[in-house]
This record gives C-alpha cells, structure tokens and sequence, in this order.
C-alpha cells in the first residue's frame, strides 16, 4: 500500500484486471443507471487543527489512555496543516488501544478508507478536508528512545491536504 493510497484513496484505484489508475475515479460501466452514492465526509464541515486535536485527544481517552502520556508529533502552533501524537506501547495492548481509537474516531464521524488498510497495522480516515492515520507500526521520531521487543509505537497523525486546486494527471499503470 503506498503513502498516495493512503493519503489519496479517492484518486487511486485498482480494476478487475489489476490495473492501477490514478487521477479521477474510474468511470462506472455502462448499464449501472445508478448515480454513485455521494461520499459521506463531503458533507462534514471544515475541521480546524485545534479540532483535530481535540479528536485525537478524545479518542485516545476512548482507548483507555491519558492524551498527556504521549507526546505530540507536532509543537502547537507550529503548523496549521499538521498534527499528531505517539506513545510508546506493549504490542499487545497497542493493537487493542489502536481498535478502540479506531472505533471512537468512526464515532465521531470519520470516514474510514476502504482502500486496503491492514486492520491490525494501520488505518486511515478522513474528515473535514483532513486525513487522519492511525497505526501501531514505524520508528520513532526521536531516535533517543529504543524500543524494546516487545515495545511498538502508537501513533496518530492528522494532515490537512486540500487538492482540489491541483488537477492530478489521469494514467493507468499496467501490472504484471
């Protein structure tokens, strides 16, 4: 799964014949008569970083967790478009703690990805114009902690991405 699928899975898609398209949706066969349903998210109301935050924080509450035991990926007020927040978890508490976000983070409206997100790995939701991905896997940030085996990374980051103004180039890749 690459990071655009992840961050983009509206302009990534994947045929029957396991072609991979990017740019705009594949069109709907001909014959279907049905107009696509609309996406629930684009009728969600703009999300400032401070409300994202506040999701972040109420999720991670959800899960049984303090917010102020981890760390925020992101200084406040230092970028308006990006936010986060990690802890350092036993993986397997982690995989139930990443469930239970996962679970308060749909409750409060965000969309979860249908593209190809491994549910015990990671996923990733959209909302109000911001992508959130949730995971228990990757390195740290801040290579002065060292995990131990049975140790993982919990973490949350939310990314404010507005594409609407860059047209992306539609072109099939074809693979074998």
């Amino acid at each position: 799964m690459s990071l655009v699928a992840v961050i983009l899975p509206d302009q990534v898609q994947i045929d029957g014949n396991g072609h991979v398209h990017l740019g705009a949706p594949l069109p709907e066969p001909s014959g279907s008569g049905a107009a696509p349903a609309p996406e629930p998210e684009s009728s969600s109301p703009p999300l400032t970083r401070v409300g994202v935050d506040k999701a972040i924080r109420t999720a991670v509450r959800a899960a049984g967790l303090d917010p102020e035991q981890g760390k925020s990926t992101v200084p406040a007020g230092s970028d308006l478009n990006r936010t986060g927040w990690m802890a350092v978890r036993e993986k397997p508490a982690a995989q139930s703690e990443m469930k239970a976000i996962c679970a308060d983070l749909e409750r409060q409206g965000w969309v979860l990805n249908p593209n190809g997100d491994s549910a015990d790995a990671s996923r990733s939701y959209k909302r109000g114009g911001w992508y959130m991905l949730v995971s228990t896997r990757g390195k740290s940030q801040a290579p002065s902690h060292t995990l131990s085996d049975s140790q993982t990374y919990l973490t949350m980051t939310g990314l404010q991405l507005d594409l609407s103004d860059i047209p992306l180039p539609e072109f099939t890749i074809r693979m074998r």
